[in-house]
């Protein structure tokens, strides 16, 4: 992602230039700029579901406004929540007591915690490349230095590559399962070959599970708390704004082994206090409510991953993985762009400005995502249909000069 150049701040510490921003966010704001001035964008940029949350989610939270439930509470959470995230873990293989829980405003509040709590300075910590870029960016932060691993041909996380870039240094590996930006998953084999790794290396694991009951062959993708050897030092985080379209209720959560919680405690503490009660509420219908709205929005998310999967299959030049979970593809267009002598950070500005398709270029999810974009399938049927030309379109205009 390419931030503009500002003038220093001269009292402005060092320290923020550690952090970097989302490439999604960045392209979301042209494709806006775009828009204003007339122009038609089809959004596949961001990973926002396209549907609203459940109504007794927003009932129950409305509910608790009602009652004045606006006040300060624990700082791990209310217990009803804890207990309902702790009796569906329980469900994914996991046995854990609600002391254990920690309620945060998102999880990407989450994963910056877990991080600060597991990365010491000077150490390394394994990091998915593709992955979120918020992943490295907080590594640095907490003065550790990232180091990434790959994906195999499935676009699951590589566990081969996993274990070649343990070394003496490392102290902590990331993982994202179903990961984003490839919708690639891990199953229990793999992951359970990725658990005595981290029992026989001594590391901690910090999963990100945010995408675990968005996938399309099973109920869960499964979990590294769930497998001997890993129990005692993963960190799970997982959140409510995939599987429950909750993106602006900003409600995560982390549940650590005993070790970890009164230190996460003190950082939550230090960082937000609580999580705001009616939110919490919330949270606890989306666990506790019916839950046909999910395994309703998992088989429109499949038949909208066929469609963009066979779409971008029939392109000259692309080839495009199917995906285990999450919302998104991240096709490979380096045969195409290797014939024109382009990066994927160019088609993917050609195909915003010249064709109103928003994607994002795969080195914003490191340099292994070169050569790709991340499209998210989180978006009408009849906007894949027509971003499926558009890419096409877009494709066959490489051979023309640019207007």
């Amino acid at each position: 992602m390419t931030l503009p150049t500002l003038t220093p701040a001269p009292l402005l510490s060092t320290r923020l230039e550690l952090l970097s921003g989302e490439g999604a966010l960045d392209v979301f704001r042209r494709a806006q700029a775009l828009e204003r001035t007339g122009r038609h964008v089809i959004h596949l940029e961001l990973g926002a579901p396209d549907v609203p949350a459940p109504a007794h989610v927003g009932e129950a939270a409305i509910q608790a406004l009602r009652d004045g439930d606006a006040r300060y509470v624990a700082v791990n959470g209310i217990p009803e929540l804890r207990a309902a995230i702790v009796d569906d873990l329980r469900t994914r293989g996991v046995h854990a007591h609600p002391d254990q829980v920690l309620v945060t405003p998102s999880a990407k509040t989450a994963v910056f915690y877990a991080i600060l709590a597991t990365a010491e300075p000077g150490s390394e910590v394994l990091v998915p490349d593709p992955g979120l870029p918020i992943y490295p960016s907080a590594v640095r932060f907490a003065g550790a230095t990232p180091v990434g691993y790959g994906v195999d041909s499935r676009n699951a996380p590589d566990v081969d590559d996993i274990e070649a870039r343990i070394t003496p240094r490392t102290r902590a590996i990331l993982l994202n399962s179903p990961n984003n930006p490839t919708g690639g998953a891990l199953g229990a084999p793999a992951m359970a070959r990725l658990a005595a790794l981290v029992e026989r290396h001594g590391l901690a694991a910090v999963t990100d599970d945010i995408y675990t009951r968005l996938v399309y062959d099973a109920p869960f993708a499964p979990t590294l708390a769930a497998f001997e050897g890993a129990r005692e030092q993963t960190l799970i985080v997982d959140g409510f704004s995939k599987t429950y379209a909750m993106t602006g209720y900003r409600l995560g959560y982390i549940v650590a082994p005993r070790p970890w919680v009164e230190p996460l405690l003190v950082l939550a503490t230090n960082g937000h206090t609580c999580v705001a009660p009616f939110i919490q509420r919330a949270g606890v219908a989306a666990l506790t409510g019916p839950q046909d709205s999910v395994r309703a929005q998992v088989e429109i998310y499949r038949a909208r991953r066929d469609l963009l999967v066979r779409g971008l299959n029939a392109i000259d030049g692309v080839h495009c993985p199917t995906p285990d979970g999450a919302f998104y593809v991240f096709p490979d267009f380096s045969e195409l762009l290797r014939r024109h002598g382009l990066t994927s950070a160019q088609f993917a500005d050609r195909l915003l400005q010249d064709f109103g398709v928003a994607a994002i270029d795969g080195t914003s999810f490191g340099a292994n995502g070169e050569g790709r974009l991340r499209l998210s399938f989180a978006s009408s049927t009849g906007e894949l249909d027509a971003a499926l030309s558009r890419i096409a379109d877009c494709a066959a205009s490489l051979t023309l000069p640019r207007p």
